[in-house]
């Protein structure tokens, strides 16, 4: 158990069923009655984010989360495969479940799963992909001296903002996290 007291960024917890981890906190001392304790959560297996105060003796269990590293297989149509490196073990999930991932992982590409009771609830690609440009317009000549971007369409259907002497065909390398291209490799 970990009483609100003691909140951290990043910290994990369940509160009525569900699994938050916190974002931000504050302790807050008011002049006038008992201290609380402010916390930003989000819900970690809808994404929802939301403000609540706590007492700071509120006490809650702590939500241990098991990461693995896992391949992305194949997709049927309906199911999306992961395979476990270790164990070799196949695990199909929904696209729900690894729609926020799939705009930066290929067919064997490895991914990041979250695993809460033995059971998955979040995949994230790693925090940097090397992802080749199949769509975006011409860079023209005169244009680099603005530091202006351009949209760029990668091998996986995902849109970047990119420099614009960037063309078909060059591989970037893009920060999953923010989304936002880092160089060209």
């Amino acid at each position: 158990m970990i009483s609100a007291g003691d909140f951290r960024k990043g910290l994990t917890f369940e509160m009525d069923g569900e699994i938050y981890q916190v974002i931000d906190f504050q302790h807050v001392k008011p002049g006038k009655g008992a201290a609380f304790v402010r916390t930003k959560i989000k819900n970690l297996k809808t994404g929802a984010i939301k403000e609540v105060a706590f007492n700071p003796t509120d006490r809650f269990p702590r939500a241990h989360i098991e990461t693995k590293e896992m391949q992305y297989l194949y997709n049927d149509g309906q199911l999306y495969y992961f395979m476990d490196t270790e164990t070799y073990e196949q695990l199909p999930l929904n696209y729900e479940q690894v729609k926020d991932a799939l705009q930066f992982i290929r067919e064997n590409d490895t991914a990041i799963m979250k695993f809460y009771e033995g059971k998955p609830f979040q995949v994230d690609p790693p925090n940097f992909v090397e992802l080749e440009v199949v769509e975006t317009d011409p860079g023209v000549k005169g244009d680099t001296a603005t530091g202006g971007t351009k949209p760029a369409k990668v091998e996986t259907g995902a849109v970047v903002q990119v420099p614009l002497f960037v063309n078909i065909g060059d591989t970037i390398k893009i920060d999953t996290r923010t989304g936002e291209y880092l160089s060209r490799v």
